[in-house]
């Protein structure tokens, strides 16, 4: 009877069972504790986009200054940009997965849901370049798309994205990338590269310097 009696228990009962007001609590933790690595990582993260944008907009510029006729970027000033953003599209997937990592729920399915719609965007956006190249279009119209439709996807997905640990800063920034897109292509396609990339690049920049003030704040 007493080995009955023990065996008894050692079996689970109610108290072992996860409280559900627990578990939420556990999720809401975790959630907070995302969100906190974010707001830290987002000051390196505005950082690494805005030199990405000044060097490699910057070697596009260099390389397209004084062509006389206009031919467009040199193959190796795409390259560098190329390889620029891939680094920064890099960190930014590192930096950003860690600080999420067993995070799931509504905003896993809102960050999966926001990369996808860039990617397609921009399979897009160069889909139809080829598209324009195809039909004849110009070096300086293609040098014009090239520099500030793919900063328009950025923009627009930034300033209108629903992800829960955007404020109205990151979302500032969307509404600027908009402003100096349209307002850049009508410096030409020469000019349309220093201007755009000064701004935008100049842009994340200071909003890395303000994130980190109130993060010391």
């Amino acid at each position: 009877m007493n080995k009955d009696t023990d065996i008894s228990r050692t079996e689970p009962g109610d108290g072992d069972q996860l409280d559900p007001s627990r578990a939420a609590a556990i999720m809401e933790e975790a959630r907070e504790h995302a969100l906190r690595e974010l707001r830290t990582s987002y000051p390196v993260l505005f950082a690494v986009w805005g030199l990405v944008l000044l060097i490699g907009y910057g070697v596009i510029w260099l390389s397209v200054l004084g062509q006389h006729p206009y031919s467009g970027p040199t193959p190796l000033s795409l390259v560098v940009l190329t390889l620029l953003i891939a680094a920064g599209g890099a960190t930014t997937v590192i930096m950003v997965g860690r600080a999420v990592t067993g995070v799931g729920g509504a905003s896993a399915a809102a960050r999966r849901i926001r990369s996808l719609a860039v990617l397609l965007a921009y399979v897009g956006v160069f889909t139809i370049e080829g598209g324009l190249a195809h039909a004849g279009a110009s070096s300086k119209l293609l040098g014009l798309y090239g520099a500030v439709v793919p900063m328009l996807v950025v923009g627009v997905v930034s300033a209108a994205s629903p992800a829960v640990w955007q404020d109205w800063s990151t979302r500032g920034l969307g509404v600027w990338l908009v402003i100096v897109a349209a307002g850049s292509s009508y410096v030409g396609p020469v000019g349309v590269w220093g201007v755009a990339g000064l701004a935008a690049g100049a842009g994340f920049l200071v909003l890395a310097a303000v994130r980190r003030a109130r993060e010391r704040a």
